[in-house]
């Protein structure tokens, strides 16, 4: 492999691609934020995704400095793709990353998008702005390709290198050269799909499916509450058949699953078709929040504990266990909510950035042992510290106190005296 490799975009999918060909080669790794940049070149990765040692190792040139990318000639721009207020796309990290590409772009580079977007979007949005910029003719002076993204926040098992790559070009014979590309580094072995619109589909599917199929399971939550039985318990049943997909309820947050399915409905729309179930398995998730907290006050009723500004030991903030990723958590609508009903929340979570809490949410992390004994304890995301220490935290809970366990990690053995669990 012959490429010389720029990689746009520095987060949570950027870097370990970076890292990766970093390894057998010199690689230009660009990012507009200077603080990250400077993190990096120190050693240390705020996403915890690529470890001190990996970035010595990897041959990367860490750079804010656009000019850069001239050196370079096949590039790779893995930018975030958000939705706005209205849950429609919002597509301008990646024209920005696109502007910034296009206008260093010289002839004979290949160009390869990860970020999820709708089918169509690369040479529809994409490639105008490289030509704009550039003054260049995509598919003759430069080449564009699409190889969607994969990696697992917080995942050490699959990485990057260990995950099948779905890679796709304008022709045949882009396809080939990027798949010669990514081959170098991913072991796994690499899928040619047909077109580029495939691969945006493909990409954009693999969350789709995962949130609908959350969004049965947090139905059926609420089904089995009222009907007062353990979803837990039926689901541990129902995973005895050997072909049941073995999905479990709880809050859908991130910049993936929660975000992705209105990149497709977006693109629907557009086509003239309405997408129920995807957007029914939106509002289920979206709403999960809301069953929890009104089951939760059910509860401290049934109880006898005070609910008018009682206090709650709110235990994670980030959108997913093991991960100090805050975007789009859904833990923030918890508590949204529980503020409406007059609770005061302390939270706690040993792997979010204290600052970022602050800056994006206003609020002050607490630590383990600044935690109050209170009557409530949420256990709102399944970090590794929680579920190894749980009989440490619970002792922060009366004696008579409400356990919510949103993701099933307390036992009835772990309780004490008059201490209830309440479940997902």
């Amino acid at each position: 492999m012959n490429r010389k490799i720029g990689v746009v975009g520095l987060g949570y999918v950027g870097l370990p691609v970076a890292v990766a060909f970093g390894k057998i080669g010199k690689v230009i790794g660009f990012d507009i934020s200077d603080s990250r940049i400077e993190e990096l070149q120190k050693g240390y990765d705020r996403t915890n995704e690529v470890d001190g040692r990996e970035l010595e190792l990897s041959n990367v040139e860490f750079t804010s400095d656009k000019e850069a990318l001239r050196a370079v000639d096949f590039i790779i721009v893995s930018v975030p793709t958000p939705i706005n207020e209205h849950n429609q796309p919002d597509l301008s990290p990646l024209i920005g990353a696109s502007e910034t590409v296009g206008s260093v772009l010289k002839e004979g580079t290949t160009v390869v998008y990860e970020s999820t977007v709708y089918p169509g979007a690369t040479e529809e949005v994409c490639v105008p702005v490289l030509e704009q910029m550039s003054g260049l003719a995509g598919g003759s002076d430069f080449h564009v390709g699409y190889s969607p993204e994969r990696i697992n926040p917080g995942d050490r098992e699959h990485t990057f290198e260990k995950i099948t790559k779905v890679v796709s070009g304008q022709t045949d014979e882009v396809t080939d050269i990027i798949a010669e590309v990514y081959s170098s580094v991913v072991k796994a072995g690499v899928y040619k799909a047909e077109s580029i619109q495939v691969a945006e589909a493909a990409k954009v599917i693999e969350n789709i499916q995962r949130d609908v199929n959350i969004a049965l399971m947090n139905e059926l939550a609420v089904i089995f509450n009222k009907i007062g039985i353990s979803t837990r318990e039926v689901l541990a049943a129902a995973g005895t058949k050997w072909n049941f997909l073995k999905f479990s309820p709880g809050l859908v947050g991130g910049h993936c699953i929660g975000v992705d399915p209105y990149y497709l409905t977006h693109k629907a729309q557009a086509m003239g078709h309405h997408p129920e179930v995807i957007l029914a398995g939106r509002r289920i998730n979206d709403n999960i929040c809301k069953h929890i907290i009104s089951s939760m006050v059910k509860t401290m009723l049934c109880k006898g504990l005070v609910v008018q500004g009682a206090t709650i030991n709110m235990l994670g903030l980030t959108f997913k266990e093991n991960t100090p990723d805050l975007r789009n958590t859904k833990v923030i609508n918890l508590i949204n909510e529980l503020h409406e009903f007059g609770f005061n929340i302390a939270v706690n979570d040993p792997v979010a950035d204290p600052g970022e809490a602050k800056r994006f949410y206003d609020i002050n992390l607490k630590d383990k042992e600044d935690l109050e004994q209170t009557n409530v304890m949420m256990f709102a995301v399944c970090h590794d510290e929680y579920r190894e220490n749980k009989r440490d935290y619970l002792d922060y809970l009366s004696e008579d106190g409400l356990v919510i366990d949103i993701k099933g990690i307390i036992d009835d053995g772990d309780l004490r005296g008059e201490q209830t669990v309440w479940r997902l």
